[in-house]
């Protein structure tokens, strides 16, 4: 758990309401936070909107060599990163498994997988360095329950969970040769969909039923670094209602 100290938080995928709700809420805590996005201008303006202090760092995080530069960066001007919450998404479906398109899954793969990839693989020594190294991803509901039309969207949330539970048993193998004591936990919260602010108001009359506010999401963010490692390390929290 923190010791106290303000931890260096990034947030992926900062650009929309949740990264928007996340970044605000992880400041409101205390934390640096660094807020990324693959558009600059758009990046900047959800910075804006998330608070003062949050920075943003525009960062194409489906390559390999731009996520390496944006540790970099982020490095030299806060040192170590403590937490990582991957908010990068999208949705692609079809009417079935035959109309399943390859630009689709391209899509979802670079999205879903590629990213994720990428961060936790430059940012995972940092993250089992610190005292209370986080890492967590959102997934869908529909994972546990596929069907023809989501298959490419459940098969890329899926391989994303088996990364992240192998970025989960890497923190438990760091722990073990260690000092025996668990300090890094990866996280995968579970969500039938996302709701926020703008949502509701484009649609007054409608009560998304199992959605999560993407404040919830913000929340359960923040509390997973006063949350015991050991406790978290390879769950898969639901959130949806």
């Amino acid at each position: 758990m923190s010791a106290g100290r303000p931890l260096n938080v990034v947030v992926t995928g900062g650009s929309g309401p949740s990264g928007i709700a996340t970044a605000r809420a992880l400041r409101e805590a205390g934390h640096t936070v660094f807020t990324v996005g693959s558009d600059g201008p758009r990046i900047g303006a959800a910075a804006a909107e998330a608070g003062d202090g949050v920075v943003p760092l525009p960062c194409d995080l489906a390559s390999l060599p731009d996520v390496r530069a944006l540790h970099a960066t982020i490095s030299g001007r806060a040192g170590r990163v403590d937490g990582v919450i991957h908010l990068v998404g999208g949705w692609r479906g079809a009417s079935g498994i035959t109309d399943q398109t390859d630009e689709d899954w391209d899509f979802l793969e670079r999205g879903a997988i590629t990213t994720l990839r990428n961060v936790t693989r430059v940012f995972y020594d940092d993250l089992a360095a610190s005292d209370t190294g986080r890492f967590a991803m959102v997934t869908s509901t529909a994972v546990a329950t596929p069907t023809a039309a989501g298959a490419s969207y459940v098969a890329a949330k899926a391989a994303a969970e088996a990364w992240t539970l192998a970025v989960a048993e890497g923190f438990s193998t760091e722990s073990r040769s260690g000092s025996g004591e668990q300090h890094g936990a990866a996280v995968i919260f579970v969500v039938r969909g996302l709701v926020d602010p703008g949502m509701r108001a484009k649609s007054p009359g409608r009560s998304f039923p199992g959605y999560t506010d993407v404040a919830d999401l913000a929340a359960a963010a923040v509390g997973l670094f006063t949350a015991p490692a050991a406790e978290l390390n390879g769950q898969r929290l639901l959130l949806s209602r």
